[in-house]
């Protein structure tokens, strides 16, 4: 009879499966091994070798793949690309700002895992906490709760107010890896400060580290609805101007992420892409979490669904009312055409630096059968209710050329469509604006009492807006927000438009010096030109990706950059390995803020 086969040790094949697995950046000293893909263990008994013959082993191995994507393009895209594209700017003024998510750079693992161990549920019981984390819907709603800090030891802190100087900018950040890293050097206490991109932005790197598929979404003209009624209600004085106290908000744009899961809990048909809010807006089940639910449900109308279909459904599909308070404080409704909520809804392309309009996925089409059909199931009335119609129109146009810097026109056109002549008065106001919705002083305005509309005309009116007007109350979103508002008194009608305007920060260019082959030194030149009238000080480059040591990303210019003047820095880059790297750059100064800038390093064999 053969002794027993006695098991001496187990090699887990770190270096093999790293490189099988994409793994390898990851961790180099633990095995981290992907769902539904094979992977190698070799084992080494003392005394004598295993006999096919003789030896019986049994391998016992239990798993569960609630997040397999069929696509290994769409598996590339949502779990191993480090860098990406986070949308803002405005509906009309869609601007995408490189973001470097570095889910596999050092240490993030260890911190993704004890984001997991800190949060109050394992606290309460760990067992329970940890014996869930099998399934994906309860793992995004943790992470959706840990990225903010409102209830917990949370890796962000909130806020809108433009006032950062304890802390850091939300437009300043390139990347999430540097924000972990702070919450975790800092004994786990909040980073100052993020919105609604940073929120989804690290939410994003922290799912796709823990191998769940996961993309950045953009939704603009987004509704924030706090008493469920799918209505957002303006209420504003005689001048069209919003009475803040009483009014919910409509967000220039709002970002959230969606993670690829099935759905066990819920009826078939709702696994996929499920929404999940990290900022924190309203609380879900007592916290500040949202989600996940599916996209498919709120595409339906079925607002039953778990987690926050209501919230949800809200931020793409409320109804707007504008009323305008009289002195004698009487309300009186005004048509506003120009806002519609859910626009543009944006993601990263597969495989390509694009824009991929995902609106489809969340809403059919205006004014389609099954469009009608998903507001009845969600008891949407006024959606449901006819339009009022009016013979008058208008509509805010803008001029080409709308750069930081630079003086700009902007047009009220208005259309009379009717057999009549129409006494009115229009009045034109251009206010800063944060993306939020929060609108700051006025740069620019016209108050014309007798506009006199013919039968069947046009009229463009003109406000120019000017840079020394702007200039010193632009928030870092770059908004302005430019509202007309016509008044016709003897029928006492009130027809308001609104446009949000983007303006464009100048190009910063990156050059690449040296041969880009695997494992040479290289050397990234960055460089940016004034394009103000007046010097800039305080400017600083940030530089974030691949090739980089610590004190690399971080560099100061001398004061002053003078009107027109170029600036230029030099950065060495680490030997890289073959593949597709990216440079992501962040440019600071003080009335110059945050101008993104990024450049493809395609890394050839030696």
């Amino acid at each position: 009879m053969a002794e027993d086969l006695i098991l001496g040790r187990c090699d887990l094949e770190l270096e093999a499966n790293g490189r099988d697995h994409y793994t390898a950046d990851l961790c180099r000293e633990r095995l981290v091994v992907r769902r539904g893909q094979p992977f190698r263990v070799t084992l080494h008994f003392e005394g004598r070798n295993y006999e096919a013959s003789v030896d019986s082993l049994t391998f016992s191995v239990v798993t569960a793949d609630a997040v397999y994507l069929d696509s290994e393009q769409e598996r590339e895209e949502y779990v191993l690309t480090q860098q990406g594209f986070i949308y803002q700017g405005s509906a009309k003024f869609i601007k995408g700002i490189p973001w470097n998510f570095g889910q596999f750079e050092d240490g993030i693992l260890d911190i993704c895992l004890m984001l997991l161990d800190i949060n109050p549920k394992f606290l309460r019981d760990a067992s329970r906490d940890c014996s869930r984390r099998s399934s994906p819907v309860y793992v995004g709603r943790v992470v959706s709760g840990m990225v903010n800090c409102n209830d917990d030891q949370g890796v962000l802190l909130g806020r809108w107010d433009n006032n950062y100087g304890d802390g850091i900018s939300p437009m300043f950040w390139i990347g999430s890896v540097d924000i972990l890293r702070r919450w975790k050097s800092c004994g786990c206490q909040r980073v100052k400060y993020g919105q609604c991109w940073v929120f989804a932005a690290v939410a994003c790197t922290v799912l796709r580290c823990l191998g769940i598929p996961t993309r950045v979404v953009t939704n603009y003209n987004s509704a924030h609805d706090q008493n469920s009624n799918l209505l957002i209600e303006y209420f504003r004085n005689e001048f069209g101007e919003i009475q803040k106290d009483k009014s919910e908000m409509i967000w220039n744009f709002h970002c959230w992420v969606e993670s690829w899961m099935t759905r066990p809990d819920l009826q078939p048909g709702y696994e996929g892409w499920q929404a999940l809010d990290p900022t924190p807006q309203e609380k879900s089940e007592g916290t500040y979490c949202c989600g996940p639910v599916p996209v498919r449900a709120i595409k339906e109308g079925d607002l039953s669904t778990k987690y926050d279909a209501p919230f949800v459904f809200a931020e793409v599909n409320a109804d707007v009312v504008d009323w305008i308070r009289q002195e004698d404080g009487s309300l009186h409704k005004s048509v506003n055409r120009s806002l519609v909520v859910g626009l543009k809804i944006s993601t990263k392309s597969v495989g390509r630096d694009e824009r991929e309009d995902i609106t489809h996925n969340y809403k059919y089409p205006e004014g389609s059968p099954e469009e009608r059909e998903a507001f009845t199931r969600a008891n949407h009335l006024n959606k449901l209710a006819d339009k009022e119609e009016t013979g008058i129109a208008m509509r805010i146009r803008v001029s080409q050329s709308m750069s930081m810097g630079n003086d700009f026109d902007v047009f009220a056109y208005i259309t009379n469509n009717t057999a009549e002549d129409h006494a009115c008065r229009l009045l034109l106001c251009a206010r800063t604006v944060s993306y939020n919705g929060v609108l700051g002083p006025e740069c620019g305005a016209k108050d014309l009492l007798n506009l006199s509309l013919e039968p069947f005309s046009e009229k463009s009116i003109p406000l120019r807006i000017l840079y020394e007007k702007y200039c010193d109350c632009l928030t870092e979103s770059n908004l302005i927000k430019v509202r007309g508002l016509l008044i016709e008194p003897a029928a006492n009608n009130y027809l308001l438009a609104e446009r949000d305007i983007y303006l464009e920060n100048p190009e910063i260019k990156i050059r690449i010096l040296g041969e880009p082959k695997q494992n040479r030194k290289l050397v990234a030149e960055v460089s940016l030109r004034n394009p103000l009238a007046v010097p800039l000080s305080g400017c600083t480059f940030t530089v974030e990706g691949a090739g980089l040591t610590e004190e690399q990303k971080t560099m100061e210019i001398p004061d002053p950059v003078e009107a027109g003047q170029e600036v230029k820095v030099r950065v060495d880059l680490l030997p890289l390995h073959v593949g597709r790297h990216k440079l992501v750059v962040n440019f600071e100064s003080d009335k110059l803020k945050a101008v993104k800038g990024f450049r493809n390093v395609i890394i050839g064999p030696s």
